[in-house]
């Protein structure tokens, strides 16, 4: 063991003599990059091998595993999360943001194998979730592990975990620019050019990650033959409008559905409820099985009937309004599926069940208009594309990624004005309606969300615990003067007394100023208490309740220079303004240099 650290120790006085900080950031980001893009790999194709395994299809569809299958894939993640991960499953980018706002960027490296393992189990045995998140999550895994065995520092740490989202992204969608513009709108990073080529490099590796073990095989496949014309631009401001309130049905229905299975309290019960209710959706709408990429192939292939497969409504598919119906169907209920597959105890993301919903929601308002009567005919293909675009815009409040995205699937431009169009209504419509998305409204509850505001974002990163002195002398309300200047006053270095009583609860606060012009006054040293001299402190600082952001405004509106800290009821400590402020504009310099 010795001699192993002798190495290591070696290693690192070499590489901080020869190798500069960026440079080694850079060589850090590619490898991060191809390690974020090999886990995406990994995980299509266990998922892929799963699914073959169990002959997804006309198999299971005949012989009614649709109602066994998600109750046996959510029991096999229980088992594992129970006994070997032994930890609450989150989802994917939520803890990926928590990680980066409150933990410096340390997340567990049981979150590499864990979101490999659990993932395939539940979208490969019918679970309607996605396998980007895992992809992101197990990707910011590695190169947070790579970190803190390389003694990276914390702020370096954050842009590698944001590398490995790129690179995740770049590997699954084969699509670089997009990969850099998730990192930046969902992470909130700052597009600078030291975060910049890093993101690069990582998206880069990604997608040459996928192209090495995949070759050119892409998960759409698809050539743009209708470019956009400029008669259709009220029809795409319509699909905008549609894929906004979608994207907030799909934000209310994710969080009403986890409130549901809230009572149910064991796991056991979750899974088993949860299981049944995907199983009956998958009976009756079987494109909610798994991901849904094979859906959204085949609407742009134009072939409807082969994207809603076998259903119990078969004898009436070919009544176009019965397809649309069931398209419709699909645009409702894959929220419904996805957020009940996470519910029971499921893993996966939502980034691609979003996709699927968008789909749906494009083709039925491109068949719509194509079947009113009314003589309007729309490209369904373009409208599948730009629908997706429309609620990634709108769910995660990410415009930026929908447009490159889709452009970047269809290997062109072409649709670049319907699609920012339809994606710039959507979020406008969605952020206006909701604050925060499905990642962000727990983060933001407690201020743990790191956002393009910098200021919040520097609030974000510092900690109550630093800033919080304990050196005060405490009295009690009923001690004499004489007591107070003896056993206090002589022995403080500060000019604050608080004074608490026989529970430790803060009852008031005496200043030196207060008791300044009777000091020296003999007579009132038996005769008067604290209690003549002590008054309410102007403002209170909850530990663990309030945020950096609350406990700054809290001093700007009190105008006080020390406020009392509280916890659990007692009194805990001061924090002052003057080291707040230091505490601030360290954090500050870190943060932008």
């Amino acid at each position: 063991m010795p001699e192993q650290n002798k190495w290591v120790t070696q290693f690192f006085k070499w590489r901080y003599k020869n190798i500069s900080h960026k440079t080694f950031t850079y060589i850090m980001s590619v490898m991060v990059g191809l390690l974020a893009g090999l886990a995406a790999v990994t995980l299509k194709n266990i998922t892929y091998f799963i699914e073959a395994s169990l002959g997804k299809g006309t198999y299971i569809a005949n012989n009614g595993l649709y109602f066994i299958l998600p109750i046996i894939g959510l029991t096999l993640v229980f088992l594992y999360v129970k006994f070997v991960h032994k930890e609450k499953l989150r989802l994917a980018v939520s803890s990926i943001l928590f990680s980066l706002s409150k933990e410096k960027g340390v997340i567990s490296p049981k979150q590499i194998i864990s979101r490999l393992i659990t993932a395939p189990l539940t979208v490969g045995f019918g679970g309607s979730t996605g396998l980007l998140g895992p992809a992101v999550a197990s990707g910011a895994a590695i190169s947070s592990y790579l970190g803190k065995l390389l003694r990276i520092n914390a702020k370096t740490r954050s842009l590698l975990i944001a590398c490995a989202s790129a690179g995740a992204i770049s590997s699954i969608f084969q699509a670089p620019i997009a990969g850099i513009i998730f990192a930046v709108e969902v992470f909130s990073l700052d597009l600078t050019m030291l975060s910049m080529l890093p993101l690069l490099l990582a998206s880069i590796s990604g997608v040459l990650t996928s192209y090495f073990f995949m070759g050119n095989e892409v998960l759409f496949s698809f050539t743009i033959t209708e470019d956009f014309e400029v008669k259709d631009t009220l029809f795409y401001i319509v699909l905008g409008i549609g894929t906004a309130f979608a994207s907030i049905y799909f934000t209310k229905m994710y969080f009403a559905i986890f409130k549901i299975f809230e009572p149910l309290g064991s796991p056991k019960y979750k899974l088993l409820v949860g299981g049944l209710a995907i199983g009956i959706m998958l009976y009756f709408i079987p494109p909610l099985y798994g991901e849904g990429f094979g859906f959204i192939n085949n609407l742009l292939a134009g072939d409807h009937i082969k994207a809603l497969g076998k259903t119990p409504f078969d004898d009436y598919i070919k009544n176009i309004w019965v397809v649309i119906a069931l398209l419709a169907g699909i645009t409702i209920f894959k929220a419904v599926a996805m957020t009940t597959t996470l519910a029971a105890g499921g893993a996966g993301g939502t980034f691609i069940p979003t996709m699927v919903m968008g789909s749906a929601l494009g083709n039925v308002v491109a068949k719509i208009i194509n079947n009113s009567g009314l003589g309007f005919l729309v490209s369904e293909t373009n409208f599948t594309l730009i629908g997706m675009a429309g609620l990634i815009a709108g769910v995660l409040h990410a415009p930026l990624t929908a447009i490159f995205l889709i452009a970047e699937i269809t290997g062109g431009y072409a649709l670049f004005v319907p699609l920012m169009i339809t994606a710039s209504i959507s979020y406008l419509i969605t952020k206006n309606a909701i604050d925060y998305t499905i990642y962000t409204r727990e983060l933001a509850e407690t201020d743990s969300l790191l956002t393009h505001d910098k200021d919040r974002t520097v609030l974000t990163f510092m900690e109550l615990d630093d800033v919080i002195e304990k050196n005060f002398k405490t009295i009690r309300p009923d001690m004499t003067l004489e007591q107070m200047l003896y056993e206090s006053v002589s022995k403080s270095t500060r000019n604050i007394f608080p004074v608490v009583d026989e529970k430790e609860a803060l009852v008031g606060i005496v200043l030196l100023d207060d008791i300044r012009e009777f000091m020296f006054d003999t007579s009132l040293y038996k005769s008067t208490t604290v209690a003549t001299f002590m008054h309410a402190a102007p403002e209170h600082i909850f530990y663990r309740k309030d945020s950096m952001q609350t406990v700054m405004e809290k001093f700007q509106t009190s105008a006080a220079w020390n406020l009392p800290v509280i916890k659990d009821g007692k009194y805990f400590g001061f924090v002052s303004k003057s080291k707040l402020l230091t505490a601030y504009r360290r954090e500050l310099i870190n943060f932008t240099r």
